[in-house]
């Protein structure tokens, strides 16, 4: 009964946590693309060679920030994507040791 329960808490966790785990994602994609469209803009406002507006670009404050973003944004993702996995693991268990002692029940009848 206790497996049943623990599988049941396990998959809600899955479902709650599914719509968060994709907007986590969503957040990191969006910050991947922006820093393109950051680096272009920046990169606008300078002047010189390519290498020295990329430079500026890449240097800049704003550009920081966002990759600062960006790491945060992997750091939730990858830590929601660890902790669905783990609860979908619990089920995978869960589900074993229901089969394994439906087995030995029948092994011992």
């Amino acid at each position: 009964m206790s497996n049943n329960h623990d599988a049941h808490k396990a998959v809600d966790y899955i479902r709650e946590t599914a719509p968060l785990f994709a907007a986590a994602k969503a957040q990191r994609v969006y910050l991947e693309e922006s820093r393109k469209s950051k680096k272009a803009m920046l990169m606008a406002e300078a002047e010189g060679s390519i290498g020295a507006r990329e430079m500026y670009a890449y240097a800049h404050p704003d550009y920081m920030a966002l990759l600062d973003d960006l790491k945060k944004a992997v750091e939730a993702e990858e830590a929601m994507l660890w902790r669905l996995r783990g609860a979908s693991m619990r089920v995978d268990v869960i589900r074993t040791l229901e089969a394994s002692a439906r087995a030995e029940g029948r092994a011992t009848q």
